[in-house]
């Protein structure tokens, strides 16, 4: 199921975060990840520059995740599946899903007990 994406909710996000991680996959199903600096502009995460390998694999499988790690020990990833756009020798993505993401604790909230994690969903309300 997709969840729509709210970009401006996005964008807020983003302030909290650093360094990010591009993953792609390539036809021999292996993932290939790299740092990417993304910056949200015009409702795309506009990556930059990319190397050869990962142009080959969105050429293949243009489904691909940006994962921006917690700043502290504790604290949500974030995790944003999204759609590649190349053009010359850059790389868009367009969000579809967006999430914090982290390992559940007891003080954690939770929408369902049996849960192992403790996300929260960036979208609309």
């Amino acid at each position: 199921m997709s969840v729509k994406v709210d970009l401006d909710q996005l964008a807020d996000t983003l302030a909290d975060f650093a360094l990010a991680y591009l993953v792609t996959v390539g036809d021999d199903f292996r993932a290939h990840t790299v740092a990417v600096d993304p910056v949200l502009a015009d409702g795309a995460l506009d990556l930059g520059t990319i190397g050869r390998t990962t142009r080959t694999n969105v050429s293949s499988h243009g489904d691909v995740t940006v994962i921006w790690p917690p700043r502290e020990p504790g604290g949500y990833t974030l995790i944003v599946d999204g759609t590649a756009r190349l053009s010359d020798e850059t790389l868009e993505v367009v969000p579809t899903r967006a999430v914090l993401h982290r390992k559940a604790t007891a003080e954690s909230p939770s929408t369902n007990p049996n849960c192992l994690h403790d996300c929260v969903p960036i979208e609309q309300t």
